[in-house]
């Protein structure tokens, strides 16, 4: 079933996104597009129902203020302006409301009594479009996938499995730099119960050898970076007829590359790197989700809610929790812990509520006693943090009955562990992460 769709064309609006997403939450689909789209671009798009011109206070590129085109007044689409003189309108605003669910119900009179369109865009239909829209693509051809266990790649490789089944390949590097039951979980999901292709590489060994003896935080990130890709690529050259590469691009990864009127927060990635004699064409079935949307999805695929809710992970993983120079004691130290720091958060029904949470081991150890012996050995740092944008953050004021049953955990089953600190720290003056 097709959903019907508003179009957003950016005049310079610091609000698209929000916009976009209080559209999604009232049922009906939308996307953003530059505000030089052409009428016939427009009258291609599938299922438009509406149009609304958001302007804003990044109108002027080179000098001059934009505007849409001409034509596209003419178009035929019922129109919403707001912060922008457009007397052809069918409806204008001065302002975006401030509260959400004012904005909703302005959008709502203007989405459903103005435009006509229907509160169908729902996971359930989602998925059977992207199916379809996949199947079209891929035909009988084979589709490479680099699963990393992150929600995004598994929703999509969740996804891809129930569209094209065995024409799916599924490659899982194993970098050493995993939490503790993760690569196991990604085995026993895709390979033990979903029968998907899945080729498991276990390269922990092969990382933590090119890791020895580098404390740099860059160094070490450009590290497993590049040693990821020489993994996939070689294990991308033993499967054959291999035409399609997928990955897991999320709408904010489009819309945070950059518009005509807005500046790049960060450029959109692929799998980064990959030689120019591997070419594929991509397949991206989540590219027109927010976040919070792919997990919507990855539970209507059936996923287990401890993939589908995981916690935001860096790319190199424990790589940069255990700092400075990676040693395998102190790698065990960091997953042990964060094993133990996110059981007692569940329990403590902490998980849901807290943004991230995670344990750092330093390069450093402190003077401590055990069994009447004095001992020298690391401390362990817990991180508790929220956030909504990642931009700022607080920190979560776990209860002190807690903490103090974390640490007695810690200190009593993580070896060569002394103590254990909590950061205070919110960002700024702090960062999320400690490298």
């Amino acid at each position: 079933m097709k959903q019907d769709m508003i179009v957003i064309l950016d005049l310079g609006s610091t609000e698209n996104t929000r916009i976009a997403r209080a559209i999604r939450d009232l049922g009906v689909y939308s996307e953003i597009y530059p505000h030089d789209i052409t009428k016939k671009e427009l009258l291609e798009l599938p299922n438009v129902k509406g149009i609304i011109v958001s302007g804003g206070p990044n109108n002027v590129i080179d000098g001059q203020k934009i505007d849409v085109l001409e034509e596209v007044y003419s178009a035929g689409f019922p129109l919403l302006a707001a912060q922008h003189p457009v007397a052809a309108a069918d409806s204008v605003l001065n302002q975006w409301p401030t509260e959400d669910n004012d904005l909703k119900k302005e959008l709502s009179n203007f989405i459903f009594d103005v435009c006509g369109a229907q509160p169908n865009w729902n996971m359930k239909n989602f998925i059977a479009d992207q199916i379809e829209l996949v199947r079209q693509q891929v035909g009988k051809k084979k589709v490479l996938l680099a699963l990393s266990g992150g929600v995004d790649s598994s929703v999509v490789a969740a996804l891809l499995h129930k569209a094209i089944g065995d024409q799916l390949y599924c490659v899982h590097v194993n970098h050493g730099l995993l939490r503790k039951g993760e690569a196991e979980q990604v085995v026993e999901v895709f390979q033990n119960q979903m029968k998907a292709n899945l080729v498991y590489v276990d390269a922990s060994e092969r990382f933590l050898s090119k890791l020895e003896n580098v404390a740099d935080p860059e160094d070490k990130r450009k590290i497993i970076g590049a040693e990821f890709i020489r993994v996939f690529e070689e294990e991308a050259r033993k499967l054959e007829g291999i035409d399609f590469l997928a990955q897991g691009t999320i709408y904010p990864d489009i819309v945070e590359s950059g518009t005509k009127t807005a500046k790049m927060v960060k450029s959109h990635h692929n799998v980064g790197g990959l030689p120019e004699d591997l070419q594929f064409e991509l397949v991206e079935p989540l590219r027109q989700l927010f976040k919070d949307e792919v997990r919507a999805c990855g539970v209507e695929l059936g996923l287990p809610e401890g993939m589908v809710y995981r916690q935001p992970f860096p790319g190199p993983g424990l790589g940069v929790r255990c700092l400075g120079a990676i040693t395998k004691d102190r790698l065990e130290a960091v997953r042990e812990s964060d094993a133990i720091l996110r059981e007692e958060f569940e329990i403590a029904e902490l998980a849901g509520k807290v943004w991230q949470y995670f344990t750092i081991v330093p390069d450093f150890k402190s003077v401590g006693v055990r069994d009447n012996a004095r001992t020298y050995e690391y401390p362990v740092i817990i991180r508790a943090v929220n956030t909504i944008d990642a931009m700022t953050a607080s920190i979560e004021c776990v209860p002190w009955t807690v903490l103090m049953k974390i640490t007695d955990r810690i200190l009593k089953e993580v070896p060569g562990v002394n103590r254990v600190c909590y950061d205070m720290s919110p960002k700024p003056s702090a960062t999320i992460e400690w490298e």
